[in-house]
């Protein structure tokens, strides 16, 4: 019983080290900061815009592929959607297979698109059908 609450109390201490949720405007400091920004929209939404050097995970399929992003369960990862309600559902999921830096971009990709921030348009990338 000991090693649960010690587990769940590391689990929440580390997660408060990263904010549960950004601005647009800190999401690239974060990705250069090596963060992951994973993009949990549908392959067409991604098709038609995205944020430069996201990665495409559709929700639906997020957790048959956890693998994908990697052993490090400590690495930050940037949520985005389009609006931060399907971001929000994978962090949780997310924070319940042991990701201990999670945060989500609010407001999404309408905020992110709203503030004028680069879009890429066209193909998606890194993407499994």
């Amino acid at each position: 019983m000991l090693g649960i609450l010690f587990s769940v109390g590391f689990s929440h201490a580390a997660s408060a080290a990263s904010p549960k949720s950004v601005d647009v405007l800190q999401v690239t400091s974060l990705q250069n900061g090596g963060a992951l920004l994973l993009d949990v929209r549908e392959v067409d939404e991604y098709a038609e815009v995205h944020v430069p050097n996201s990665t495409l995970i559709p929700l639906g399929q997020l957790p048959q592929r956890l693998q994908e992003l990697g052993p490090d369960k400590s690495r930050p990862v940037v949520l985005i959607c389009r609006s931060g309600r399907r971001s929000a559902a994978a962090q949780a999921l997310l924070e319940v297979a042991g990701f201990t830096s999670l945060t989500n971009v609010e407001g999404g990709m309408i905020s992110w698109q709203k503030s004028g921030l680069p879009v890429i348009t066209g193909a998606a990338k890194s993407t499994k059908e």
